[in-house]
C-alpha cells in the first residue's frame, strides 16, 4: 500500500512540476500567434523605430522598451543598497526589541496594493520631483522611485532571511579572532548569504520590470526617447494598461501583443542570465 502511495506522489508532483512548464510555453505561443501581423508587417523594424502613432498604423516600439529597462535599473538602483542596509540591521544590529516591528513594517509594505503606490507618487513625488528638477515631475525619474520602494520590501525580508542563516560559530570564530562587526559582517555573513541577496534581486527584478499600475500614474505615457530621466516617458507595461482597450485595428492590437511578447522576453532572458549564470557562480565559488 505504500508503494502505490509513494508512487501516485511521484506521478502527481511530475505532473504538477511539468504543468508549470506547460503554462510559461502556452504564454509564448499565445503571445508569438497574436504579434504574427505585426511582425510580418513591421519586421525587426518594430524594435528599432520610435514613432507610435496608431492614427497612422505607425508602431515602435523603442520607446516603451526603453523606459521599461531606465525605469527598472533606476529602481534596482535606488533599492538594493537601502535593502541591504535594511537587512543587516536587522540581522545583525537592531536590538531584539525593534526586529519585530520594524521586520514586520517592511513586510507589510509588500501587501500594499500597486495602485495604492501609483496615487501616493502621483500625489507625493510628483510635486517633489518638479520643485527639485522643474517640468511636469512625471517621468522615469519618479516611476523608478515608486517601483524601488514596492520592491524594497522583497529584497529586504529574503536578504534577511539568507542573512540569517549564517552559522553562529563563523561569527563567534570572526569576533575570537579580533574582527571588528563590520569585518564580520563584510566578511562573513555578506559571503555566506550572497546567493540569497542575489536571490532577492532577482525576485525584485521581475517584479520590477513588469509593473504596470503603479507606473501607470507617474511615467506620462509619451513616446519619446529623451535623455533627462526626469521627462516624461513610457513603457511596455504603461503602454499596454493605457492602450489595450483602445485598440481598434487588427496591426494596432497586434502591435500591442508584440509588445507583450517582447516583455516576457526581455524578463525571461535578464532573469535566466541572472539566475543561471551569477548564481551559479556564486554557489560554485
Amino acid at each position: 500500500m505504500s508503494n502505490i502511495i509513494d508512487k501516485v506522489f511521484e506521478h502527481s508532483t511530475r505532473i504538477i512540476a511539468f504543468s508549470v512548464l506547460l503554462i510559461v510555453a502556452w504564454i509564448f505561443t499565445v503571445l508569438f500567434q497574436n504579434s504574427l501581423d505585426s511582425m510580418q508587417a513591421f519586421g525587426f523594424d518594430f524594435i528599432t523605430d520610435t514613432k507610435w502613432a496608431p492614427n497612422l498604423e505607425k508602431f515602435g516600439a523603442l520607446p516603451a522598451i526603453m523606459g521599461s529597462v531606465i525605469s527598472t535599473f533606476l529602481a534596482m538602483v535606488l533599492a538594493v543598497p537601502v535593502a541591504i542596509g535594511v537587512a543587516i540591521f536587522l540581522s545583525e544590529i537592531a536590538p531584539e526589541k525593534l526586529k519585530s516591528p520594524i521586520g514586520v513594517s517592511i513586510e507589510l509594505l509588500a501587501a500594499i496594493p500597486s495602485v495604492i503606490y501609483g496615487m501616493w507618487g502621483l500625489f507625493y513625488f510628483v510635486p517633489i520631483i518638479r520643485d527639485i528638477f522643474g517640468g511636469l515631475g512625471i517621468g522615469m525619474l519618479t516611476a523608478g522611485i515608486v517601483l524601488a520602494i514596492m520592491i524594497l520590501p522583497f529584497m529586504a525580508a529574503v536578504t534577511r532571511d539568507a542573512m540569517d542563516t549564517t552559522p553562529d560559530i563563523l561569527k563567534e570564530s570572526a569576533y575570537a579572532l579580533g574582527g571588528t562587526k563590520w569585518d564580520v559582517i563584510k566578511d562573513i555573513i555578506i559571503p555566506y548569504a550572497k546567493a540569497g541577496i542575489i536571490g532577492s534581486m532577482i525576485l525584485a527584478l521581475g517584479r520590477a520590470i513588469g509593473e504596470t499600475m503603479a507606473v501607470t500614474f507617474v511615467m506620462g505615457n509619451v513616446h519619446k526617447i529623451s535623455l533627462a530621466i526626469t521627462a516624461p516617458a513610457t513603457s511596455i507595461p504603461v503602454t499596454l494598461a493605457n492602450e489595450f482597450t483602445e485598440a481598434d485595428t487588427e496591426l494596432y492590437f497586434s502591435s500591442l501583443f508584440e509588445l507583450s511578447f517582447i516583455l516576457l522576453l526581455i524578463s525571461f532572458t535578464i532573469i535566466s542570465i541572472a539566475k543561471f549564470y551569477f548564481l551559479r557562480k556564486t554557489r560554485r565559488a
